[in-house]
């Protein structure tokens, strides 16, 4: 989720919890006292020897969890099948170090890696790298669910159920159509600062650009895949980090054949307070909401028929009346408020008190209501129970907190049991510490100064101008909340793409939320669409 993080738990409304570095944990405290309350009735009558030295003894450099300086790579060997076809591939689990101009380490990024065995005529095979969001998420969610060898069951739209989980072979792996790897933005997974250097150094917009080119430069010598066909994979905040990347890799003599972008938002100017875009972008995803769950009076039967008339009404007469402002007549006011709750089943008073402009947390909370359910964020299919039925918001994100032990518990038992990999380090899944801190700076292509929020669709248009061949794909899920679909059309077509390029752009839609692949059917065709993709953008 996450993509799906924290800009998008704090712009896009996203929340989890801290975890801490290990080479950051404070100073153990000294001994309490043994009348402290809660610490017993009676002190020990004498400190052993061995308690003493452990006493009297400082910690040193080797009691303290660090990444490797030195790269690590742990193999194993596996075979997957892929609709029928056996593949043998290696899995790689390691790390690349990244350098400053002057050679000195400044971070270790964690990856894991699946190269299938080549055979005749396969000795330049695709290869995808792969990242989540957040900004603090690792890659493990992408990794468990969409397109490794192996993927988690679920129970969505339902929460899944507690431990044991299932993580079974994946009929819908890319492995047939190209190598992958999934990496960890620095301070998530087992991705570190070294030396000297702090995680704020590689937390923000241009920042983290920075690194993961540095680190897919550096993967692409280690593994000698310069001449291999290459992708960018990124769901939720990693989708404007691919903008962003497409074109810095290509400054860095790095030429893409194609980015897939999974649940988007490249424009965060637009998402600024005060700015009505965002309720017009919301309209289509609160009226697949609605319809998913039964709540329009007239249901259609076709929901992309259904949300393409919805579409051309926000964008005109919906648009047209929050741009008038105070100023709207009554009437006029009155007339979108009903075509908007036929749309969306909201009440017609609960829209006219909301002034038109219904903000996905109130949404979220109104719809179901009258059920005393709340609908999730990433994913608006499942629903939520909260303490308080009357209250303004939904208390948590059921999308979110459905899943999370699944893709966690099986991430940790598969490093170990399959990967082989074993470190002193905290994976973390998620860090959000990460985006309490993150800088949304960016300075654009041809800019000479920072936008004080980022928009890397020039990014991406910049890389499509300079490189004529890349080709861009667009995967939307109808129930999507965290990054509505009709807010990615407007990013992508706000792009100023001469025709000539403009070709090189396709979307995709699927019934299901952020994470597309929850849903078992969507995953299939996904799958389809994206290795078709792939086909068209290595056509010679």
């Amino acid at each position: 989720m996450r993509a799906t993080s924290l800009i998008l738990t704090l712009v896009l409304g996203l929340a989890s919890a801290p975890l801490s570095y290990a080479a950051d944990r404070p100073a153990r405290p000294a001994a309490a006292p043994a009348d402290e309350p809660g610490r017993g009735d009676q002190a020990s009558p004498q400190t052993s020897e061995r308690g003493e030295k452990a006493r009297e003894n400082k910690l040193g450099d080797s009691d303290v969890a660090t990444a490797p300086i030195q790269e690590v790579q742990k193999v194993t060997h596996h075979v997957a099948t892929v609709n029928g076809r056996a593949i043998p591939y290696s899995a790689i689990a390691g790390t690349v170090t990244i350098r400053d101009d002057d050679g000195k380490p400044t971070a270790s990024m964690f990856y894991v890696a699946y190269v299938a065995d080549h055979g005749p005529g396969e000795s330049h095979r695709p290869l995808t790298f792969f990242y989540n969001g957040g900004p603090g998420s690792s890659s493990m969610w992408l990794h468990m669910g969409s397109f490794a060898p192996l993927r988690v069951h679920t129970d969505s739209p339902q929460a899944t159920h507690p431990a044991p989980y299932t993580l079974a072979p994946n009929n819908e792996s890319l492995l047939d159509k190209t190598d992958m790897v999934y990496m960890d933005a620095i301070g998530t997974g087992f991705s570190r600062p070294l030396g000297d250097s702090k995680g704020k150094d590689f937390w923000g917009v241009d920042q983290d650009v920075a690194a993961y080119t540095k680190a897919i430069v550096r993967f692409l010598t280690l593994h000698n895949r310069w001449n291999s066909p290459k992708f960018l994979f990124g769901e939720s905040y990693g989708t404007p980090r691919s903008a962003a990347l497409s074109y810095a890799l290509a400054q860095s003599n790095v030429q893409l054949n194609g980015v897939v972008l999974l649940s988007s938002i490249l424009n965060f100017n637009r998402r600024a307070p005060g700015m009505d875009r965002g309720f017009v972008d919301y309209i289509p995803s609160y009226a697949a909401t609605a319809w998913y769950h039964n709540k329009l009076a007239n249901k259609p039967a076709d929901l992309p028929a259904f949300l393409a008339e919805v579409r051309a009404w926000a964008s005109g007469p919906y648009s047209a009346a929050l741009e008038k402002g105070d100023t709207i007549a009554p009437a006029e006011e009155d007339a979108v408020a009903r075509q908007m709750s036929a749309y969306t089943g909201l009440s017609v008073k609960y829209i006219e008190e909301a002034n038109l402009r219904v903000d996905l947390g109130r949404f979220r909370k109104e719809l179901l209501r009258d059920e005393h359910r709340t609908t999730g964020r990433y994913d608006s299919r499942f629903e939520g129970i909260d303490a308080d039925s009357a209250g303004e918001s939904a208390s948590f994100d059921p999308s979110d907190a459905g899943i999370d032990g699944v893709f966690a518990g099986m991430f940790h038992d598969y490093l170990i049991n399959d990967l082989d990999y074993r470190t002193q380090l905290e994976y973390r899944p998620t860090y959000y510490a990460i985006g309490r801190e993150w800088d949304f700076k960016h300075k654009a292509p041809g800019s000479n100064f920072p936008m004080p929020n980022a928009d890397t669709a020039l990014d991406l248009a910049a890389a499509m101008r300079e490189n004529p061949h890349l080709k861009v794909l667009s995967l939307n899920g109808w129930y999507d909340m965290a990054t509505p679909f009709f807010g990615t059309e407007y990013d992508i077509s706000h792009m100023d793409l001469d025709p000539a390029v403009r070709g090189n752009v396709s979307f995709r839609y699927y019934p299901s939320g952020h994470m597309v692949y929850l849903n078992p059917e969507a995953l299939k065709t996904m799958k389809a669409d994206v290795a078709a993709f792939f086909d068209s953008a290595t056509a010679q």
